[in-house]
């Protein structure tokens, strides 16, 4: 897994809203998207002089990515802060309308319960 490459998507897409609206929308066009025109390159996506090694996606992170499968990225090992921002920016408005404040969060949090006192998967790159 390249624990690089899902973090990098899901911090770059969570902190563009255009982009994020993009994932939102439709998962595998983004994702593929960002495969061709983001992950080639270091820093901010805008900045193409800087070229990164690291900038595919396995098939078990692109489906993931595309599912919106957060609990598989979590077990794969992608970064737990950026897991839960980058869905809250997806559902919090979804969620709040049905079920409340923090909905999206508790249901994260009870998805991921069988984690409770065992080791977290390393977020080491």
């Amino acid at each position: 897994m390249s624990k690089y490459a899902v973090n990098k998507f899901l911090f770059q897409v969570d902190r563009d809203p255009e982009l994020l609206a993009a994932y939102k929308a439709d998962p595998g066009a983004m994702v593929s998207r960002w495969e061709t025109d983001f992950a080639p390159y270091l820093g901010a996506w805008n900045q193409t002089a800087e070229h990164s090694t690291v900038h595919s996606l396995t098939d078990e992170e692109r489906r993931a990515l595309v599912d919106h499968d957060y609990v598989a990225l979590f077990e794969m090992g992608a970064h737990y802060f950026l897991t839960l921002t980058i869905f809250i920016g997806i559902y919090e408005e979804d969620y709040m309308a049905r079920s409340g404040p923090l909905a999206f969060q508790k249901e994260y949090r009870e998805k991921l319960s069988h984690w409770i006192g065992r080791t977290y998967p390393s977020v080491e790159v």
